[in-house]
């Protein structure tokens, strides 16, 4: 039976209440006095359950759909504004004992060179990806007790944090290993990781099973429960996910928002990200092989009804995604992205070996990070470097208060500032730096805390005469 606050898999993730919620979504996807209901509440700004997002999901109405879409933009600007976060993987390992048949580094896969980064490696991606502008990484590698230890996780950390390059410093690591133990996350925890993402992949428990044959992994509850025992050992801010492509779409957007539903009420903190790939093109892998593959159009629905139904979430888009698919997200809810990625272990310091390796996935958005941030600039978004809810301590229901109340803007519009003043000085092309100049100034004027503008003015001197590092 479902049970939103069992701690057991298949009760807070029950097959057939995601069933049920699909087929009634379905039998009233033109039900347009209910959609209008849902609709109304949805402008509450305060969530919808997993039937009432199905609903919207469904829904074939133009002009609904119309409002929808609307409706998730408006939502994105209140709770987010115009701040869009960057980040970047760094693969570690590819190592992996597990069997998933829509990853290259699955155990079978005998032809893909396999690489573990040595310390002295991993500081040499990093001070890269310092060179290139980066302050936040999500540290990537393939499951191996024996390669990838979480004694290796835990020494890879403590490197990227002791970086310091030039005014370059990796400022927020966050974690995405296989599910682990609570003794592990615990580890984690006080190596002062940001947040622990975890996909996934599909909630379809049988689906499940047949795409991961073999290897720890083989267990499903075992890796839905991981959530679960990240937040027992201390972890507050985690991030779901699935793979869009392996099992019916409706069927994965039911069950995610069923999983945040679940943590939400044990835990008192939803999902602090969620992230919507799509399955793409690596190595061994081709796509076209899995009969669930989503358009466009239905994945711009599917963000735009995450937005809605769980707007305090950060939601992350990978450069899986095209120029053209980015843009579009950005617009209706996703406020992360990596930018200048690389999926291949040790790609950031010698991308020119990067095609004697294997990427996980094959990059769609292959721009560099400053013309990632200067298309953002472009489109009127602030592109923002900023760790400091992190280090300051607004995390888990600290941060998710803050951000229910629609209070985050005091703290991360001008922090985003700050750090994009940061990035102008020590990174930017000329073209970016003057465009970048020029937003600053604009966004300036939209500070009306007098008191906030003034440190502000004076932290952005000090940043141009060479300090670093100022936080509200």
């Amino acid at each position: 039976m479902y049970n939103v606050k069992s701690q057991k898999a298949e009760e807070f993730i029950d097959h057939r209440e995601v069933l049920e919620s699909v087929r009634w979504a379905k039998e009233n996807k033109n039900n347009l006095e209910l959609i209008d209901e849902v609709i109304e509440k949805a402008k509450l700004r305060k969530g919808l359950n997993h039937r009432e997002a199905s609903l919207l999901l469904a829904c074939e109405d133009k002009s609904r759909n119309e409002e929808i879409f609307k409706l998730a933009k408006q939502i994105k600007k209140d709770y987010y504004g115009n701040r869009i976060v960057l980040f970047a993987p760094l693969y570690l390992s590819n190592y992996c004992i597990n069997g998933c048949v829509y990853c290259p580094y699955h155990a079978k896969n005998k032809h893909i060179p396999r690489k573990k980064m040595t310390q002295e490696e991993v500081k040499r991606e990093v001070i890269a990806l310092q060179d290139m502008g980066h302050k936040r990484l999500a540290i990537e590698s393939g499951e191996d007790p024996v390669n990838n230890p979480i004694e290796y996780i835990l020494e890879c950390i403590k490197t990227i944090y002791s970086i310091k390059h030039k005014n370059g410093s990796i400022r927020r690591v966050n974690v995405n290993i296989a599910a682990t133990t609570v003794e592990n996350y615990r580890k984690l925890k006080e190596a002062g990781i940001g947040t622990y993402i975890l996909f996934q992949e599909t909630y379809n428990k049988e689906n499940y099973e047949m795409l991961h044959p073999t290897g720890p992994k083989h267990n499903y509850a075992y890796h839905t429960e991981a959530m679960d025992r990240a937040m027992e050992g201390g972890i507050d801010d985690v991030g779901l996910g699935v793979l869009f492509g392996l099992s019916e779409y409706d069927y994965e957007f039911a069950a995610l928002l069923m999983h945040a539903e679940h943590l939400e009420a044990v835990h008192g903190v939803g999902p602090h990200t969620i992230s919507v790939p799509r399955i793409r093109k690596a190595d061994d892998i081709d796509p076209d092989a899995f009969k669930n593959a989503i358009d466009d159009d239905t994945m711009a629905k599917i963000v735009a009804c995450i937005r809605i139904a769980v707007p305090y979430t950060g939601m992350i888009i990978s450069t899986r995604e095209s120029k053209k698919s980015r843009e579009t997200l950005l617009n209706l809810g996703v406020s992360q992205i990596s930018g200048g990625s690389k999926t291949s272990v040790g790609g950031y310091y010698e991308p020119e070996k990067e095609d004697e390796d294997s990427s996980q996935f094959d990059v769609v958005d292959n721009r560099t990070l400053d013309e990632v941030i200067k298309w953002l600039i472009d489109l009127k978004y602030i592109p923002s470097f900023c760790t400091a809810c992190y280090r300051e301590g607004r995390t888990g229901d600290r941060f998710m208060s803050i951000c229910k109340n629609l209070k985050i803007h005091d703290c991360c519009h001008p922090n985003a500032l700050l750090t994009l003043k940061e990035y102008l000085e020590d990174y930017a092309k000329p073209d970016t730096k003057a465009a970048g100049e020029e937003m600053i100034k604009h966004e300036l004027q939209m500070i009306d805390n007098s008191e906030v503008k003034s440190v502000l003015l004076n932290n952005l001197e000090k940043i141009k005469n060479g300090e670093r590092d100022f936080r509200f």
